[in-house]
Formats: C-alpha cells, structure tokens, sequence
C-alpha cells in the first residue's frame, strides 16, 4: 500500500483531536472514546454553534485538499474522514439531537460518567476525580439541556423519564460503592458532586414532565435525511427499498435454517444454565483461549501474539444501577492495547434478558461477536493499523457486519457443533439482525411508533418484551444503526465472493479475513474498491 497522504493525515489527526472533547456520549460501545483528563461535556448554546462552525471550517478544508496523483487508499481515507466529518452535521443539523432528542442529555450526564464507571482496572486517584468533575457537570448540562430542547419529541422524554427513574437511588448506590475503591480524601468531593448532580437530573425530570403535553410526537428524520446518510456516512450504494428487500429475504432464509435446526435437534435435551456466574466466567476463559485456536488451525485469520483476551467478570457494585445505560462492557482503547477487554455478566437466571439468556447457557456466540473474532479484536487490531485515519470508527456498518459476519462464518466452520441447541441461538440471532433493517426503515420513515417496533420484535423474533421495547427506542433516534449488522455482514458476503471470483486461485481467506480486520472501521464498499479495483458500488460517493 502507498505511503498515505500526509495532508489528509494532518487534516484528520486535527479532526479527531477536537472530536474527542466535541463527541457526545453514547450507550454504544464501539463509539467510545477517550477523554482527556478534566474532560466535561459541554452542549451549551454557545458550544453548538461554535461546533457547527467548526464542522464547516473541518469541511472547507477537506475539500480544498490537492487530490492530484492520489492513490485509490488516499481517496479510501478521503471519504472515511467525510464520512466522520458528515456525522458531527447528521447529530447537529439533520437530527438535531440536542434541540429534539431529552434522551440526549441524559447520555451526556448518567452516560458520560458510566464511561469511566465501565472501565475494569483498579480506580486510580486520577480516574476518580475524572468521575468526579463528569458529576460535577451535570447542572451546566441540565441547564444546557432546558436552553436547547426547542423542539422536544415526546417519545424521546418518555425513554429519558424511564432513565432517570429513581436517579437518586441509583447515583447514591454508585456512590457508595465507589467509596471504598476511591481515596478518602475525595469522599467529601464525591458526596457534594453526587448531590448537585442529583439534584439536577431531579429538576431535569420535574421540567420534562411539564413539557411533555406539548411536546411532538413526530420523531421520523424521513426519507431525505434517510438518504443523506445512506450516502455520504455509511456509505452505503443502495436506495432504502433495496435494503428492505435485502432484510426480507435474510429474514426468510434465517427463519428457514432455525425451523430445520429446531427439527433436527428435538431429541436433543435443553442446556442448562451455568450454576453460577464463576462458573460462567471459567467456561467464557476456556471458550475465548479455544476459538482463537480454531481460527488459527483452520486457516480462518491470523490472531496476533501481542493481542489480548476478552473475559467475562461478575458485575460490579458501582456499574449495576446504571448496567442499563448501554453495553455492559469494557472493550479497552487504542492506548490500552496491552490490556484485556471485559465483558461484565450477572449471575444466571431463567429470567435473564434475550442476550444474556443465551449467554448463561454458552458465552460462545457472544464472544464470537462482542470478542474474539467480532468487535474487541477488529478494533485492537484497527487501532494499530499503521494508517492512522482507519483506526478511529466512521460507521458501523463495518463493526456490527463484521460483528455478525463472524458468527454464521464459525458456524459454517464447525465451531458450535458440539452443542446443537447454540446453533439455534445463531439462527434466532440472525432473525433478529435480519428485523433489524425493517425496523430501522419504517422507523426513520415514520411508519412504526416505537411501541409498535417494539412490539414487532417481540413477536416475530421473539425475544423478551422490555429489550424489545429497548431497542426500538435506541433505532428510533439512532436512524441508520440497526440496518448496518444485516446489510454490513452482506456487503462483506459480497466482496468476498467478488474476491474469490476475481481471484481465483490467488484468494486467500485467511489473507482476505486479515486485510478485512485491520480495516474493520472502514465502510465495506470502500474495501472493495481498495482491494479489487471495483469502484461500481463507489462512484456516486464522489458525486
């Protein structure tokens, strides 16, 4: 590959820097990022408009970039530093989150401190006045919040009431058990931050209930928006009816598969659930060491020596009140590549939520996605891409199509043979992504409330009613997300057929899986562009 650009590097390290301060919170793991100590969000009316100014700046000076004698990998990277670019416009000024969304700033107060809650090494001093200083900006960013909030949509308050429900009760548990990790010299600092910020999301609720008669019930961004990032963030080359029929026919095909699965394991007596989460967290550790084996020993994709583990640990005292806050787990950063990730469980039960559920019976499908080889070893292995504008998240089409990619490929290999029954939790997870992309569309298109998509999923997965209800909430005013694990994991089925086909002899799946891993941030379209000169699904990009 050619030496990238050093123009368009210099652009982007500049952009990345300020959007690490500028980029708002989010319950989603694979947008994490790190915060520079003293960090605190800052939504204030002055702040958004001095963000969108410095979009347009960031803009004027991508585009005015020389592209002669550019390499195809530099017009990669062009259109992935768009891509990042274009998003801080789609949160601003097309779904104008701060202005519509109430639920937006609880991500930026509860949310913004369960990032450095979820972080599973010992609490250095340094991290807990972090922790501290987020706590302390919970009143500027409430009032921000009741400055902003012009055109509230009252389904979006209805999902930021049930968050904050008995908020005292839960930052007063946080609290406490943060208390005997933490130097008693900063317990005085944490009681006084707890209380403001209590008291502040308390008046933050109070507000909210007042608005909410008059709020709007409209929360669709509608086609237009819907195409604007189909086409210049997640760049993707297909019209909204298109994916719909791609959904579709996954949907058919995976409640297909799971009916033969089911019919040829009805003799097959059920897996019990791990006795204890101890015992949970020792079966993930062998599980984890035994897939990157397999991976290796059947030629699938090379595993670094220098990369580390995914492990599951018991859920802590200071992360529970606030586990629904987003992804429970800690999948490090590209500063802590020498670290493990974590994946943090609860004690199993029967009346355990979907994922968890599957979980309790075989960590295997979750590791496979969340761990190894799905989304904690694409990002170590992306963060240390020698190209530093592939190491920072653009969309997540390439994350979740990776993610879900790899749990049908294991699949087709072998690796869940031994339990039968796990091979219907891939099926019935399928069913779900293939759902996802109705959901997603007639959501951004107005055509589902969220009670409804809610609704939908429980019945026709099935899966339990209040993740359901959870996840139709997450879509609704995240336009885009859920399409990308079914249409992600086609794109890719698609450019490694066009490689193999290419190619021929040449191809090489382990070769092609690694090319795939270490630039598993970049939109899969562009991939293909890069690797085999394809550029048919990449021209309107340009246009």
């Amino acid at each position: 590959m050619a030496q990238p650009n050093p123009e368009l590097q210099a652009l982007s390290k500049a952009f990345w820097e300020w959007r690490f301060v500028t980029q708002p919170a989010t319950g989603d793991d694979i947008l994490r990022v790190e915060r520079p100590d003293g960090w605190q969000p800052d939504f204030s009316p002055a702040k958004l408009v001095e963000y969108d100014a410095k979009y347009r700046d960031f803009r004027r000076q991508l585009d005015g970039l020389s592209r002669e004698s550019w390499s195809r990998s530099d017009s990669v990277d062009f259109l992935c530093l768009r891509s990042a670019m274009e998003r801080v416009n789609w949160e601003l000024n097309v779904l104008r989150l701060p202005y519509r969304n109430p639920d937006f700033y609880v991500h930026q107060t509860l949310g913004a401190l369960y990032e450095l809650l979820l972080i599973h090494t010992p609490i250095t001093s340094e991290r807990a006045k972090n922790m501290i200083t987020r706590l302390q900006s919970f009143p500027a960013t409430v009032k921000a919040a009741q400055e902003n909030l012009n055109d509230p949509v009252g389904p979006f308050a209805d999902i930021a009431l049930e968050a904050l429900e008995d908020v005292r009760g839960k930052l007063n548990a946080v609290a406490a058990a943060l208390k005997p990790q933490i130097e008693r010299s900063l317990h005085k600092s944490l009681d006084k931050a707890t209380k403001a910020g209590i008291e502040a999301l308390e008046n933050y609720q109070h507000w909210l209930r007042e608005k909410r008669p008059g709020m709007s019930g409209d929360f669709s961004c509608g086609r237009e928006a819907y195409e604007y990032f189909l086409k210049n963030i997640a760049m993707l080359p297909y019209t909204p009816e298109e994916l719909l029929e791609q959904g579709r026919q996954e949907w058919q095909r995976s409640v297909s598969f799971e009916t033969f699965e089911k019919l040829r394991n009805r003799e097959v007596p059920p897996d019990p659930l791990f006795p204890s989460a101890a015992a949970q967290i020792e079966a993930e550790r062998r599980d984890e060491e035994a897939i990157r084996q397999f991976l290796e020993e059947k030629d699938i994709m090379s595993v670094p020596d220098w990369l580390q583990h995914y492990l599951n640990k018991k859920m802590p005292d200071h992360i529970t009140p606030l586990a629904y806050m987003g992804v429970v787990d800690d999948l490090t950063s590209d500063t802590r590549l020498h670290e493990d990730a974590v994946s943090y469980i609860p004690e199993p039960s029967p009346d355990l939520s979907y994922f968890r559920l599957a979980t309790a019976k075989d960590p295997r499908p979750i590791i496979v996605h969340e761990g190894v080889p799905g989304h904690y070893f694409q990002m170590a292995i992306s963060w240390a891409n020698p190209n530093p504008v592939r190491r920072r998240y653009i969309d997540s089409g390439a994350n979740e199509g990776i993610g879900f990619y790899v749990e049908e490929l294991l699949l087709q290999f072998g690796l869940f043979d031994n339990k039968p029954h796990t091979r219907e939790i891939i099926y019935n997870f399928m069913r779900l992504r293939a759902l996802r992309v109705e959901i997603d569309i007639q959501l951004a298109l107005g055509n589902f409330t969220i009670e409804q998509a809610g609704e939908y999923l429980a019945k026709t997965v099935p899966m339990d009613k209040p993740t359901a209800v959870h996840e139709a909430g997450f879509f609704a005013y995240n336009p885009g997300q859920a399409i990308t694990y079914q249409i992600g994991k086609l794109q890719i089925v698609k450019f490694l057929s066009d490689a193999k086909i290419q190619l021929g002899e040449q191809f090489n799946l382990r070769r092609f899986h690694d090319y795939l891993m270490e630039n598993g941030n970049v939109p899969i379209a562009l991939l293909r562009w890069e690797y085999l000169g394809l550029d048919d699904e990449v021209r309107g990009f340009f246009e």
